[in-house]
């Protein structure tokens, strides 16, 4: 096992857990067989359904705990009381260097607020922000979205980081040397926006040699692919996330009802079908299950809760790509070029 990448695994989070995250593992053990699984939780359940799934007994070990972080359980809460739980362990592993990243669906507040504790946080960083991967209408571009939920409320220091972080994220994912920057607002004028989010576009454009910074954007611009990187609080980028996954359930629960009222809808569907399949390949969710929490010192991953197998793979081989491609000294790297350069220091 020295000689594998270990993926600890909070096997007790997430709405349909055990079971999704065991078929998870299973899909992601067949795609990497050298990667070696910690699963945190009821050892009984998780070994059963390693059996049922077909899981090989070599690519996986479990820790046995009793206690389960709730849903709806408060982050203070959770760090005070919920040591011996599976999300506790199984962060724990990659500060003791047992694990290389952590995988969980379970509480994100709970998640965010141990890891910070467990893992602590880049130099120069004083939040870590959840970001995302979505797809956009540009073809071949995806845009990266920050603070997805992690913090509520942010000053203009916090969206200076979450800036600064974004944009590294996308340069270290998909080598764009300056990928453009927007800040999430109400409108795209300059006088519109709380106080915070107008301090931060004035530091933004006076380091204008080291963020390439876009201006303000809106809620629309994040699909429209205006901007590769979007910034935002974590109150406002979570309402954007939500809107934007309920708009395509909604989209797509509509399109089968209309198939369904029209034998010659559903006829011309048979010549679109290979079209439509490319565009549900192309904006499925799943596909983008594995938000990163950006700033720490190690890599935790946070899958949607309500993921399913296929999706919760996606979660784990975002880990796994993550530690492959060195993910936490290169962006500390980078932030301490962009911060701390003593040539020509970021300007607050």
């Amino acid at each position: 096992m020295t000689d594998r990448l270990v993926i600890s695994i909070d096997a007790m989070g997430g709405d349909n857990a055990p079971e999704t995250v065991i078929a998870g593992v299973k899909l992601a053990h067949e795609k990497y067989p050298d990667v070696f699984f910690l699963l945190y939780g009821d050892e009984a359940r998780i070994e059963a359904l390693a059996e049922q799934n077909g899981l090989d007994k070599q690519a996986y070990r479990v820790y046995h705990t009793t206690q389960v972080i709730k849903a709806d359980e408060k982050p203070s809460a959770a760090v005070r009381y919920g040591r011996e739980s599976s999300m506790w362990k199984a962060i724990y592993a990659v500060r003791t260097g047992e694990a290389s990243a952590v995988v969980s669906a379970g509480n994100t507040g709970a998640l965010m607020a141990m890891s910070k504790i467990c893992l602590g946080t880049m130099a120069g960083v004083d939040r870590p922000a959840i970001a995302a991967i979505m797809p956009t209408s540009v073809q071949g571009q995806d845009v990266v979205a920050l603070d997805l939920g992690a913090n509520a409320e942010c000053n203009a220091t916090n969206l200076v980081e979450f800036a600064i972080m974004g944009s590294v994220f996308y340069r270290i994912v998909y080598g764009l040397q300056k990928p453009s920057v927007g800040l999430l607002n109400i409108g795209s004028e300059e006088s519109k926006g709380r106080e915070e989010i107008k301090e931060a576009a004035n530091i933004l454009k006076a380091n204008a040699e080291k963020i390439n910074y876009y201006g303000f954007v809106e809620g629309f611009d994040i699909g429209a692919g205006t901007t590769h990187v979007v910034v935002s609080d974590g109150f406002s980028g979570n309402v954007a996330l939500k809107a934007i996954e309920g708009t395509a359930k909604m989209i797509k629960r509509i399109f089968g009802q209309q198939m369904k009222k029209s034998l010659l809808a559903y006829l011309g569907m048979i010549f679109l079908f290979p079209t439509l399949l490319r565009l549900k390949k192309r904006v499925d969710p799943r596909r983008y299950n594995g938000a990163m929490f950006l700033g720490l010192n190690g890599i935790s991953v946070k899958s949607h809760g309500g993921a399913d197998e296929l999706g919760y793979f996606h979660a784990v081989e975002t880990a796994i790509n993550l530690v492959q491609n060195d993910f936490c000294e290169k962006i500390r790297v980078e932030l301490e070029e962009v911060i701390f350069s003593s040539e020509d220091s970021f300007e607050y």
